[in-house]
Formats: C-alpha cells, structure tokens, sequence
C-alpha cells in the first residue's frame, strides 16, 4: 500500500519544512509515502469562499484515482488515538487498498464534491491548526502509528 499526503499550497516556514522532512524521511523504512502539494488558486483574493473552494476541488479530485481509499482531515471527522489510528492503517494494509490518499483542503475547507468522494472524515484534534502545522502533526501520528506497528518504542502508552 501506498500513503498519500495531499495538500494545497506549499509550506512556507523553515520550522515545519524540517520537520516533515525529518518524518517522511523515517516513513520511508515503513511505507511508501509521498507529500504532494497541490499549487495554491490563482487569484484567490479575488474569489469568494465557495468559488475558491471548488477551485481547489477541481485541483485536488483531478489527483485521485479509481479504487483510491480517501480520508479526510477535516475539523468534523472522527477523533482516533495514536493506537486506534495504527489500528485503521493495519486494516486499510490488510484489506488490499493500493493507495490511501489523506487530504487536507484549503483555509475553508472542502466542496461538497470532495466530500462525495471521500471514505472517511478523520479530525487530528478538536482545536485548530494552520493548514501548514496539520501536515507536521499528521505525519508525525503517521510514523507513530507505524511504530506501534511494528513493537519500536517511540510511543509510550
């Protein structure tokens, strides 16, 4: 299986460049897993909170493929623990899903089209984060999880 992280727009402070890479550089020795940044819409002062995120969709439903398992992080899914959240990727590996594709939108969210499309909504927290501070914090619990896996360490419970 192979993980996806898709997300609109590039992360712009150095602290969080480092540490996504620090973690999708460990991911590597677990999964396949790659980090697609999707360009932030043209113009986007110009649109209204709708029109920019149908924009978006357009971006990110053009990246998905048939067959393709999609988990939303949105501010409404479900709140998993760091085990639960091993559990769920255990049984996403066993059931045969080629690509499981984790999306984060833009500032406001999703279009009703991307929520069509998705399987399952999942929430990191009940606080909000910056959209650049949401890719940090998900591949972190994402190398947690493979470490409860696999029996290492880095998680205490």
């Amino acid at each position: 299986m192979k993980i996806l992280l898709l997300v609109i727009g590039k992360t712009d402070e150095d602290y969080l460049i480092t540490g996504i890479k620090k973690y999708v550089g460990r991911l590597g020795h677990y999964v396949p897993f790659e980090l697609k940044e999707l360009p932030d819409i043209r113009n986007r002062k110009t649109l209204n909170e709708e029109q920019q995120k149908k924009a978006e969709s357009f971006l990110l439903l053009s990246q998905l493929q048939p067959g393709d398992q999609v988990v939303l992080l949105d501010e409404r899914g479900k709140n998993y623990t760091s085990v639960a959240f091993s559990e769920i990727l255990e049984k996403q590996m066993a059931s045969g899903v080629k690509r499981l594709v984790f999306v984060v939108g833009g500032p406001y969210g999703f279009a009703q089209e991307v929520y069509d499309r998705a399987d399952a909504m999942m929430s990191l927290s009940p606080m909000t984060f910056s959209h650049q501070m949401v890719r940090l914090i998900f591949v972190e619990q994402l190398y947690r999880a493979f470490t409860i896996l696999k029996g290492e360490p880095y998680h205490h419970s």
